[in-house]
């Protein structure tokens, strides 16, 4: 037999033992024979020790092992609030979405859909904390997130408690965003942008009847209308004014 002969029988018989070798899973498998509970105690010590990446990724392990199973459930929520609590606010509303989109309506839902609305309004007031103390000066959003979050939330789910607490924080929020819009409004003015700084004023007045901006807005309008010699329009704006708010006083400066 001659050595090329010998050579090309031996790296057959390499290539086919390694063939066969491959067919078997020699891996061990992901869940370790760990049960679904068993998994997610071992998620939660984590946790309690402070190991936050690890209890994250322990879930992981829980949802690619027993993706189908209660704890699976429990889980993906688990993973978006810590996600939340490490300020990885973008990670943790994705995993929202899709929790929302896998159970829309199972008895967690409204929970999630409420986190969901918390960690947008945390969102926007994080980083910016330091530098404006004013929320309604900051880029908004998130805030309009967080708004349109608990909206879905009443519409869907109109009896649950999540519900009621988003509707306390619509309040606040509609108030952000309702400043926001006239801090828009005065920059317009100043700028001399009349036609703009009257129709951001009738904005919020159409948008966010129930404000504390009102009264801003429809004296700033009128002071706008003054501007362009809109005279009749300017006195119906002080006529509604002094109607609603007979004791309003400016609280803003245009200088």
């Amino acid at each position: 037999m001659s050595k090329y002969l010998f050579l090309l029988i031996v790296t057959v018989l390499f290539i086919s033992s390694c063939s066969l070798s491959g067919n078997k899973d020699i891996r061990k498998p992901i869940a370790d024979g760990l049960t679904p509970k068993a998994l997610y105690a071992k998620a939660e010590d984590k946790l309690d020790s402070g190991a936050v990446d690890q209890a994250i990724d322990q879930f992981k392990v829980l949802l690619q092992a027993y993706p189908g199973s209660k704890y699976a459930i429990q889980a993906r929520l688990d993973i978006a609030y810590n996600l939340y609590k490490s300020k990885k606010y973008n990670q943790a509303i994705s995993q929202l979405d899709l929790f929302i989109k896998k159970y829309p309506s199972i008895n967690s839902s409204p929970y999630a859909y409420y986190l969901r609305g918390v960690i947008a309004e945390e969102k926007s007031v994080s980083i910016l904390d330091k530098i404006v103390t004013n929320s309604a000066q900051r880029d908004v959003q998130s805030v309009r997130d967080a708004y349109s979050y608990f909206v879905l939330l009443i519409e869907k789910y109109p009896n649950s408690k999540y519900s009621e607490e988003a509707l306390i924080k619509l309040i606040k929020l509609k108030n952000i965003l309702a400043r926001h819009e006239f801090y828009v409004a005065i920059y317009y003015t100043k700028k001399g942008s009349n036609i703009g700084a009257i129709n951001r004023s009738k904005y919020i007045i159409e948008n966010f009847p129930n404000t504390t901006l009102i009264a801003d807005s429809l004296h700033l309008m009128a002071l706008n209308y003054d501007a362009i010699g809109a005279d009749e329009l300017a006195s119906s704006a002080r006529k509604i004014l002094n109607s609603n708010f007979p004791s309003y006083s400016p609280k803003y400066s245009l200088k």
